[in-house]
């Protein structure tokens, strides 16, 4: 595999087809956002695509259009909470299917929120590991039996470049999405040998529903469509990271510099309060 991503280069410059070309592609979260785009441009380069994610109507909407360009997909409605769901979710994509190619763990969930309002809230990190970190986790240690058995499987999580950066107030959002990132990291040196990969996506600001609560974000960030256009991309090529140059920068100067870091992240926590969604109604 070290040659994996320099040769995916020179074939797609040289015009050759893409090496998703009759793969299976399974994404969580294809509903919207980067899952939905991610689909739609897999299946455009000849994937077929398994769209997985709670609402079953918004993945039919997903199927007709891919289906409806030529691309191939099914649905496969599923909570990634539900460890029964999941359980049942990977026994019926492996018997449809044989095995899957490529697993893009998409779906997630994400909370700003201040330590100071969130001492009674627990339940924010619980839901939020539930979702980011024990899902993926489960989901992929049942497929990943049948990538390792047929010498390929690529698996690639969808993180935050905010596990180099470590911004305030998203203590439980970046903690697991941080969990993936490394549990993925050391997955894929022990798969290494049999053929499968792990890329960590480390996303700055997506346009999604998902940072709507927030009204700073309002209008700012990559379009869920480019970041669908650039997992595709790391699908095809299979690298180890997808970084940011700011999340490297910043990584550099918390590793260099760490309480210089943390004098600069303190100006930037007052300088940006908690949303109103954050504070909610009963808080002051």
């Amino acid at each position: 595999m070290l040659l994996t991503t320099p040769v995916s280069r020179v074939r797609r410059l040289l015009g050759f087809p893409s090496p998703l070309a009759d793969r299976v592609v399974l994404v969580t979260g294809a509903s919207s956002g980067i899952g939905e785009a991610t689909a739609v441009q897999a299946a455009a380069k000849g994937a077929t695509v398994l769209l997985v994610a709670r609402r079953a109507e918004e993945l039919a909407r997903v199927q007709g259009a891919i289906e409806a360009a030529g691309g191939r997909a099914a649905t496969y409605p599923c909570d990634l909470t539900d460890p029964d769901a999941v359980d049942a979710l990977v026994a019926q994509v492996l018997a449809e299917h044989g095995a899957v190619d490529h697993l893009v763990n998409n779906a997630g969930r994400s909370i700003r929120r201040s330590l100071r309002l969130s001492h009674d809230r627990l339940h924010d990190v619980e839901r939020t590991m539930a979702v980011n970190y024990l899902g993926p986790v489960r989901l992929t240690m049942g497929l990943l039996p049948a990538m390792r058995a047929q010498g390929f499987g690529h698996v690639v999580n969808v993180v935050t470049w905010g596990v180099q950066v470590k911004a305030p107030k998203f203590s439980a959002y970046i903690a697991s999405k941080t969990a993936l990132d490394t549990w993925g990291r050391i997955a894929g040196r022990e798969t290494y040998a049999d053929g499968v990969a792990f890329t960590a996506m480390r996303f700055a600001l997506v346009r999604t529903p998902m940072i709507a609560p927030t009204e700073a974000y309002a209008g700012r960030g990559e379009t869920p469509e480019r970041a669908g256009a650039r997992v595709v991309r790391a699908l095809e090529d299979r690298p180890v990271t997808v970084d940011t140059l700011a999340g490297r920068l910043g990584e550099i100067v918390t590793i260099a510099a760490p309480r210089l870091s943390d004098a600069v992240f303190s100006l930037v926590d007052a300088r940006f309060p908690d949303s109103a969604a954050a504070r909610g109604s009963d808080r002051p």
